[in-house]
């Protein structure tokens, strides 16, 4: 069992739903990321999402975009990110996924990558624009290394893609709770109580929903019936907002610790 099964498992014993943060690696620049990581932590976080920032996005909206812009003018890489990785897990064992676009991982090598990644104490990958149909070739380097590899479903996703994820995906499914990219939104479809439910049945691996969550309410109703929220626009635009690096941490710290507090505050029926 590793970190990533070891935290649901922990969570549903708890009856709570788990907080997973996404952030870009090397916004605004890797040393600060680091303390970022640190800060969601303290702040509750239960999993954090790493994205590998990427010059063409398809998935994000405006605000990773922004934050991917700012992270590859900074330098930012695989390597490095892998590295900054490294020094994070020397002093803890929060479950990391890596989120991001599959030419950055073909381009690196797949053997390569997924050797490195494991060695630096990553836990999951999420590859955004690669479909389980055709993950065969990254599946086969992430299994023998004992990575789990994440897939999407979407409201438009049928039947017979739900249990395809459900058969090939390992950690957790992540449900995209719109049709569109990532962002903030002022609400939430009341038909996700109903969709989550529907993957469930499906599968024994936790469901989490991700794509527009932002405020603390918000979180706390997903948290009634899904098994993770995540929070990636919100976050960075708060940090977005700060001037100093010092600032953009502690504006991390504590906008994931509302977030928590809200949550905690739900436990789940089912």
């Amino acid at each position: 069992m590793n970190r990533i099964d070891k935290k649901f498992a922990a969570l549903k014993k708890q009856r709570k739903t788990a907080l997973i943060p996404f952030v870009t690696a090397g916004d605004p620049d890797l040393a600060t990321t680091l303390e970022i990581l640190r800060a969601l932590e303290r702040g509750g976080a239960d999993l954090i999402e790493l994205g590998v920032p990427f010059s063409d996005p398809m998935a994000d909206g405006p605000t990773i975009q922004r934050a991917s812009e700012r992270a590859l003018e900074k330098g930012a890489s695989l390597p490095r990110i892998l590295e900054m990785v490294r020094k994070f897990r020397r002093h803890s064992e929060m479950p990391l996924i890596l989120f991001g676009y599959y030419n950055p991982f073909l381009r690196y090598g797949l053997k390569r990558f997924t050797a490195e990644a494991e060695a630096a104490g990553v836990d999951g990958v999420l590859c955004v624009d690669l479909p389980p149909e055709e993950s065969g070739e990254l599946k086969r380097w992430t299994d023998a290394r004992g990575l789990d590899t994440i897939f999407l479903l979407a409201p438009t996703s049928d039947i017979g893609r739900i249990r395809l994820v459900a058969r090939r995906g390992r950690g957790f499914i992540y449900y995209v709770s719109v049709t569109g990219v990532t962002g903030a939104r002022r609400s939430l479809e009341n038909h996700l109580r109903a969709r989550v439910a529907r993957v469930r049945r499906e599968t024994s691996l936790p469901v989490g929903v991700g794509f527009g969550i932002s405020t603390p309410r918000q979180a706390a109703w997903i948290a009634s019936f899904a098994d993770a929220a995540v929070v990636g626009s919100a976050l960075i635009g708060t940090m977005e907002r700060a001037r100093a690096r010092r600032e953009k941490v502690a504006q991390a710290g504590r906008f994931v610790a509302r977030l928590k507090r809200a949550m905690n505050s739900v436990t789940k029926k089912d």
